[in-house]
């Protein structure tokens, strides 16, 4: 008895904490926040980061190893949020939930019903730990895992996931990249010797800053177009 008023007082404390987060009565944030969810918005970043990859691996088989251990990464994450955890669990979404769905401020659309972890969370995170881990760089480290926080924001700003889910999420991502990694690093330590890099231009894993310098160009021109599209969208 005592275990359940436990839980029923963190859904509490869950949904209080959501109203910090959910909506802004501004059209333009209602705006940006819908482009910046949006999984498309985010596809030249997805394409620079390969281009990144490509350059900076000679073998086609580290390529190729770098590629599958990012997709199990991914696998792993939404394979867990989408495929099992919601099923099992089936928590409704903000927008959904009986108790609270019509004093939630919902921008576009109410989403699936249930919504216990996020996958954006776990997607995105996952993402940005392993690419971390694989390039050694601190400026990217801190860019993806902001984006990453960017995109988590956006999915409680727009009602489709309490502040657990996405915490949840986020656990379940880093654990995923660790793993990928994990994995990536025993198979690529059998491939190759190991380098140590020691240059101003290649970061200890042998990426170059040049390449990185790119990476993050895109991640802001992509920013910007979500600021200006959501300008359209108001005017």
């Amino acid at each position: 008895m005592m275990s359940l008023l436990h839980i029923e007082s963190i859904m509490e404390l869950d949904r209080a904490l959501l109203s910090w987060f959910n909506g802004s009565h501004s059209m333009f944030l209602d705006a940006w926040m819908t482009v910046l969810t949006a999984g498309v918005t985010w596809l030249p970043l997805y394409v620079m980061l390969l281009y990144m990859v490509v350059k900076n691996n000679e073998a086609m088989t580290h390529i190729l190893l770098v590629v599958s251990c990012v997709a199990l990464c991914i696998l792993l994450a939404d394979g867990m949020a989408d495929g099992i955890a919601k099923p099992m669990v089936q928590r409704w979404r903000p927008s959904n939930d009986p108790i609270i769905k019509y004093g939630v401020e919902i921008v576009s659309v109410r989403g699936s019903s249930y919504g216990f972890f996020s996958a954006h969370a776990a997607n995105t995170f996952s993402l940005a730990v392993f690419v971390s881990l694989l390039v050694r760089s601190r400026l990217m480290t801190v860019s993806l895992v902001t984006w990453s926080l960017v995109n988590c924001y956006t999915r409680m700003y727009l009602g489709l996931h309490y502040p657990l889910d996405i915490l949840c999420g986020l656990l379940w991502g880093g654990l995923s990249a660790l793993v990928s990694y994990m994995l990536y690093l025993r198979i690529f330590l059998r491939l190759s010797p190991v380098n140590n890099y020691v240059s101003s231009q290649y970061t200890c894993t042998g990426y170059s800053y040049n390449d990185i310098d790119n990476v993050m160009l895109v991640l802001m021109l992509t920013l910007a177009y979500t600021l200006l599209r959501a300008v359209y969208m108001v005017f």
